[in-house]
């Protein structure tokens, strides 16, 4: 029986561990991004929760509390949002497409080159919040228009000059 000697074992066992460390970290990202994907969250209590890159795509996040919470890149595709207290919440490269943010409480909320084609933001409080680089379709941008005020307290930003409006 041939006997591998010490430098061959050794070799053998680092490119074994780089090998379990790649498939580890390709693995991480996954357990990361968490999906919400079609799931029913009314009255989810979610203030101040990192839900950053996570999918809540067809979710239902009807009434919940989602004070304070991250939601940078974060997909909010054909999303419940109606009546939620979103106040103060990240949404800074979101994807809204599709949302419902009917009577919602946006209230200082940072939306900043969020994706928001074909939103719904009915009778939504928006005093404060940040609509920089948000694409709105033009008939949306004037039903905001008519009730945005206020200056959100994070960027400094007054939420009339972040809709264009007149």
């Amino acid at each position: 029986m041939k006997t591998l000697p010490v430098s061959a074992i050794v070799r053998r066992l680092l490119v074994g561990i780089v090998l379990l460390i790649t498939v580890w970290g390709v693995a991480v990202p996954s357990v990361y991004a968490e999906s919400y994907d079609r799931q029913s969250l009314r009255y989810a209590e979610f203030a101040h929760r990192d839900f950053r890159g996570d999918d809540f795509t067809r979710a239902d996040l009807a009434n919940a509390d989602l004070q304070g919470t991250d939601f940078r890149g974060a997909r909010l595709f054909d999303t419940t949002l109606s009546q939620a207290n979103m106040t103060g919440a990240n949404m800074t490269g979101a994807t809204l497409d599709g949302a419902r943010f009917i009577r919602a409480n946006l209230t200082n909320a940072i939306l900043e080159g969020a994706y928001a084609f074909d939103t719904d933001f009915s009778d939504a409080i928006i005093e404060g919040a940040d609509f920089t680089d948000v694409l709105l379709d033009p008939k949306t941008n004037r039903q905001l228009c008519e009730v945005a005020a206020g200056t959100n307290p994070v960027t400094g930003r007054n939420t009339r000059d972040t809709l264009y409006c007149p």
